[in-house]
């Protein structure tokens, strides 16, 4: 099997750091693992059709017509995409073709209470919660695991019915936010595209949380669920 890393964008998501923490998972797991540093490699036809997986962790950044292309293509054809946090929830943020294939768009991440911030990352970390819907429950991805807490970014995301939604987040109505109700949102999504797989997981924001044992769990679980030949032997949604 193969898996193509590629990573990059804004730095702040320490992007070569947080992937190689999956490096030794992907090896152990017989994958030949190829590492780019932009998404220029998805315009070449060649590789993309022998890729198995994609993992991507590109923050931000922009893409060409010829590159989405070449992704939309791949997955279509069978290869895996996941991917966590902005990564993959917030990448490409001007292109539509992107948006589509994923399912999901990063739109904030509400902060701490006015009285709270000190002008720091940390104005961004939040306690919150994220509770496994009764799909995930059964998913091969999030089966046996427990709702779970965090401190960290709690990401506000725009999503489409296409989406299977593995696990969820509340943003309670706050003083000092504009929103006057509660708002529940995806926290990891599972989608099919063609004869292809992609997973989400919104929480991922720097390599201590990815070394959470239920998030770590959750991406290398769609990392396997994702991989074209678990799509082509299996019929688990």
């Amino acid at each position: 099997m193969r898996a193509l890393i590629v990573r990059g964008g804004w730095d702040g998501h320490r992007p070569a750091e947080s992937t190689d923490l999956f490096v030794p998972f992907l090896a152990a797991h017989g994958y030949e693992v190829r590492i780019e540093e932009s998404p220029a490699i998805y315009a070449d036809a060649a590789v993309m059709a022998e890729t198995d997986l994609i993992v991507q962790c590109v923050t931000m950044s922009e893409i060409t017509a010829d590159q989405v292309a070449g992704l939309r293509a791949a997955v279509a054809a069978g290869t895996g995409l996941t991917g966590w946090h902005g990564g993959i929830a917030d990448s490409y943020r001007a292109c539509s073709d992107y948006l589509q294939l994923v399912g999901g768009q990063f739109v904030t991440h509400p902060a701490k209470e006015p009285a709270e911030l000190v002008g720091t990352e940390e104005d961004n970390y939040l306690d919150y919660t994220v509770s496994i819907s009764d799909q995930g429950r059964t998913h091969p991805i999030t089966k046996g695991l427990a709702d779970f807490g965090l401190t960290t970014e709690q990401y506000w995301v725009l999503t489409d019915a296409l989406c299977d939604v593995l696990a969820t987040t509340t943003h309670p109505a706050r003083r000092g936010q504009p929103w006057h109700r509660a708002v529940t949102v995806p926290a990891v999504w599972t989608r099919r595209w063609g004869q292809g797989r992609v997973v989400v997981t919104t929480p991922g924001h720097n390599p201590e949380v990815l070394q959470e044992p239920t998030v770590r769990t959750i991406i290398e679980r769609g990392m396997l669920w994702a991989t074209r030949t678990a799509s082509e032997s299996s019929g688990s949604e």
